[in-house]
């Protein structure tokens, strides 16, 4: 039986973990209620369809608690096919009949069972971003590149033969076939192209291509096939093996340029999950928001962040459009580009929906008409021929292609974060994450739910890391962070100057303010979120003292479209159980009244009221026009 597939959108994930960095299954479970709210609402679809099916299902199945030998024996015994254990999530994937995805959901000791979905992929840089201005910015490293910090992809393979990656000295430091292919290059052309955009060198072109971070490690985990298809358990085995592998390859970021419709709450999505553990153990974990900002008119959606971008410990990054000019200026979302808020959900006892409803993306990167490394022959290239950028290269070693999507901004971010990294060894991830928003530039025009923060910019992110005290010591929270005092909190790229958000996303709001970065944050600590910094409670959105420190601001607010935020016009978002209360947005700037109910079921495009199933795809990421999405299968 073949399993569903869907093509890939950019971004991959999934692997087995240390178990001092597993987190019980029973933390992200729902409420207490019937054998129903421990299966994913997609599975449970087929099971009400055929309640006494014998069809096979592949599934994952997460043990309530560690997961042991009874676990594994008892799934056997009624006829399921144990593949993979995912210890990262003290889960298995497994192949069973789907009468007994049921009977093993009334039992205790299993928390959670969901469809081991299909994952694909999502799809002049040093200039815009900042990069080229802040290599020299460190004292003591003569040009800041990545050097010696590992970058996980998690993708479709890569070519290793282009000089992109391989000129010299290989960037590759180790291949990894996850997916049973038997190899780890990469036909499809999507892996390789997103590893040139992270560690690519200035051998081709004049250096024209060059990567942000070109001095990186890159470690090819190939997760994906040829035709972009790949499967969640899959991707959980790279990330576990990624967590224990991390200090020999010294792995710090893990890039996933994929992703899977969200269907359940991160809480008990088996792919955020995943991504939680890598964070916890130290790892940056950068994901793609999707392509399906817009329908087939053109008309703006809502909602259609994918997984695992739905988790709040990664680093979700959406697109922007550039238009190929140095000059910010100029630069917006690009259309297609995924916009919060995320919509996993779970049913409580009562049989209501709950959403996650959190703010998304984090923020945006240039990820429109890109040009970086073409595999030989790749099957992106015969089958869209347009996509070559240059047709006149006789060596094939120096071809190049375009690329657009969510999937090519994310290794951007990714690039960013090794230079964060190489700069000041001793950030967090949650200290990385905060950099990046912080520092990002807010675009005007544009509201949070489409950029997050704003557009990255790493000149102003390496400004903060750098004076951010190496080694940090163990500060308590409000405690000094900096060596030195905060610079201008502004950045001038390409002969424009900008300033800065400075402000930090957690979960339905900002936290904004320079204690941000001045002093110590409870929430900048690892194995925490940055979510926890604020919480929700009777009504109102609150500061955790213990997490936030004097001196930070709250927000209500979020990005309207004219650039300017809504500080104090009242709750304007607050994560309810329902779609679209609590102000997310109706139209482009328009804001619904605090409470006003629309629906949960529903996404809406500028006013047009959309089914949750609605989404589109660009195939072979693409700039050909959009194309309806089936639900179950798209490539961003």
């Amino acid at each position: 039986m073949n399993r569903p597939r869907m093509s890939l959108i950019a971004a991959l994930i999934l692997t087995t973990a240390f178990a001092a960095f597993t987190r019980p299954a029973s933390a992200g479970s729902p409420p207490a209620g019937s054998w129903r709210n421990k299966v994913a609402s997609d599975l449970l679809a087929k099971i009400d369809a055929s309640p006494a099916g014998t069809q096979l299902v592949d599934v994952i199945v997460q043990a309530n608690g560690p997961l042991s030998n009874s676990h594994t024996g008892t799934v056997a015994a009624m006829g399921g096919n144990v593949k993979k254990h995912l210890g990262v999530i003290n889960g298995v994937s497994v192949r069973l009949p789907l009468y007994v995805a049921r009977v093993l959901s009334q039992l205790d000791a299993f928390a959670y069972i969901a469809l081991d979905r299909p994952v694909s992929m999502l799809g002049h840089l040093e200039n815009t971003t900042g990069a080229a201005q802040a290599r020299t910015l460190v004292p003591g490293i003569s040009s800041l590149n990545g050097a010696g910090v590992g970058i996980a992809i998690l993708d479709s393979g890569i070519y290793y033969n282009t000089h992109e990656i391989t000129y010299n000295t290989s960037r590759i430091t180790v291949q990894m076939d996850f997916g049973g292919f038997g190899n780890t290059t990469d036909y499809y052309g999507h892996g390789t192209h997103v590893a040139s955009v992270v560690c690519g060198t200035n051998h081709i072109k004049s250096g024209y291509y060059t990567g942000i971070a070109p001095g990186a490690n890159i470690i090819n985990c190939k997760v994906l096939d040829r035709t972009g298809t790949g499967y969640s358990s899959d991707i959980i085995d790279a990330i576990n093996w990624c967590i224990n592998n991390r200090t020999t390859y010294n792995i710090k970021v893990i890039n996933m340029s994929l992703g899977a419709p969200a269907v359940d709450s991160y809480k008990n999505d088996p792919l955020c999950q995943a991504v939680r553990a890598a964070h916890d153990a130290g790892i940056v974990v950068v994901t793609a928001a999707g392509n399906d900002g817009k329908d087939q008119n053109g008309n703006k959606i809502y909602g259609a962040i994918h997984s695992p971008g739905i988790e709040p410990s990664a680093i979700t990054v959406g697109a922007c459009n550039t238009f190929g000019t140095d000059a910010r200026g100029d630069d917006g979302v690009a259309t297609y580009s995924s916009r919060g808020p995320t919509r996993g959900y779970y049913t409580n006892s009562s049989g209501q929906k709950v959403y996650d409803n959190l703010i998304k993306p984090d923020l945006v990167a240039p990820g429109n008409k890109i040009v970086a490394a073409e595999a030989v022959g790749c099957d992106m290239v015969y089958y869209h021929p347009e996509l070559n950028a240059d047709p006149t290269e006789t060596n094939q070693y120096h071809y190049v292609m375009y690329m657009s999507g969510s999937s090519v901004a994310a290794p951007v971010v990714s690039g960013a974060a090794a230079l964060l990294l190489q700069a000041n060894p001793s950030l967090t991830p949650n200290l990385v994450k905060a950099i990046l928003m912080y520092s990002a530039q807010p675009l005007a025009g544009f509201n949070t739910l489409e950029q997050g923060a704003g557009e990255l910019n790493i000149d102003g992110a390496v400004r903060i890391a750098k004076i951010i005290k190496n080694p940090l010591p163990a500060l308590a929270n409000g405690q000094a962070m900096l060596s030195s005092a905060l610079p201008a909190q502004s950045s001038t790229i390409s002969g424009q100057t900008f300033p800065w958000s400075q402000a930090v996303i957690t979960n339905w709001s900002f936290l904004y303010g320079s204690s941000l970065v001045n002093n110590w944050q409870g929430m900048y600590a690892q194995g925490t979120l940055l979510s926890e910094g604020t919480y929700y409670s009777s009504g109102q959105l609150w500061e955790n003292t213990n997490d936030v420190s004097s001196g930070v601001m709250l927000s209500d607010g979020i990005h309207k479209s004219d650039g300017t935020s809504l500080i104090s016009g009242g709750l304007l978002y607050n994560g309810s159980s329902v779609l679209l209360a609590n102000a997310t947005l109706l139209t482009d700037n328009t804001l619904l009244a605090d409470a006003t109910l629309l629906s949960d079921s529903t996404l809406i495009a500028d006013g047009v009221l959309l089914g949750d199933t609605v989404g589109y795809y660009c195939p072979g990421d693409t700039t050909t026009a959009m194309a309806p999405y089936s639900g179950s299968t798209g490539t961003q």
